[in-house]
C-alpha cells in the first residue's frame, strides 16, 4: 500500500478545519497531520510536518494565506499549496497561486471535489477551472512581460510538445488540447508531463507563468 497523503489544515476558523478534517479523514488514502489558525502558525508547522499538501485559507490574521505559502512554496519546493476561498475568481487567490500554490478550492466544495481536489494536487496537478485559468491569464496579460533573462527554457521542447505549451498557456484543458491537435487524451496527457518537466514546471500554473516570461501569451 502507498503512504497516505499527508494534509495540514490552515484557516483562522476552527469550525471550518474541523469540517474539512471530518471529510478528509473518512477517506484512507489521506492522513490529517496538523492545523494551523493563521499564516506564521502554518509556515512552521509546515516546517516541523512535512505535509504533503497543506489546504491554505488566505485570509487571517497575521500573516495572511498569500506570505504564507510564498514562503512554503519557496522553503520547501515539494509541499503543494491549495487555498480555500470564499468566491470564485477571488483577487487573493490569485495572489496565492502567483505566490505558488497549485490552484484554489471554494471552501462551500463538496466532500467529492475536495478529496479530489488534494489527490490532484498531490499527485502535481493544477486545481484550477478552466474559466479561472483564463482569468488569471487576462490579468497576466495586463502586466507587461518582464525582460528576458537567462536561456529560453522552452528551446530544450519537442515541435509537438511547444504545440502543447502554447496551448496549457492558453488555459486549454487536455480534452481541448486533444481536439486542437488531433491527439488522444492520454497522448496529451504524456505531452504535458514532458513538457512541465522540460520546463522544470510544478504545475500548469507554473507553466502559464512561464509561458508570459517568455512573451508566449
Amino acid at each position: 500500500m502507498t503512504e497516505p497523503i499527508r494534509v495540514l489544515l490552515v484557516d483562522d476558523q476552527s469550525l471550518i478545519r474541523i469540517g474539512f478534517r471530518m471529510m478528509l479523514e473518512a477517506e484512507g488514502d489521506i492522513e490529517v497531520v496538523g492545523e494551523a489558525g493563521d499564516g506564521a502558525v502554518a509556515v512552521r508547522q509546515a516546517a516541523a510536518l512535512s505535509p504533503d499538501v497543506v489546504l491554505m485559507d488566505v485570509r487571517m490574521p497575521g500573516m495572511d494565506g498569500i506570505a504564507a505559502t510564498e514562503t512554503i512554496v519557496r522553503e520547501h519546493p515539494g509541499i503543494r499549496v491549495l487555498v480555500l476561498t470564499t468566491f470564485d475568481l477571488d483577487e487573493y487567490a490569485f495572489g496565492a497561486i502567483r505566490a505558488g500554490a497549485s490552484g484554489f478550492l471554494l471552501k462551500d466544495a463538496q466532500r467529492a471535489e475536495l478529496v479530489a481536489a488534494v489527490r490532484a494536487v498531490h499527485r502535481g496537478d493544477a486545481v484550477l477551472a478552466p474559466r479561472a485559468t483564463r482569468a488569471f491569464l487576462d490579468q497576466l496579460s495586463a502586466q507587461p512581460a518582464p525582460a528576458s533573462s537567462g536561456p529560453d527554457p522552452t528551446t530544450a521542447l519537442t515541435e509537438r510538445e511547444r504545440e502543447v505549451f502554447l496551448a496549457i498557456a492558453q488555459g486549454l484543458t487536455n480534452a481541448e488540447i486533444a481536439d486542437q491537435l488531433f491527439l488522444s487524451e492520454s497522448t496529451v496527457k504524456t505531452h504535458v508531463g514532458r513538457v512541465l518537466a522540460k520546463l522544470d514546471a510544478r504545475d500548469r500554473i507554473e507553466a502559464v507563468i512561464i509561458a508570459h516570461r517568455c512573451g508566449l501569451v
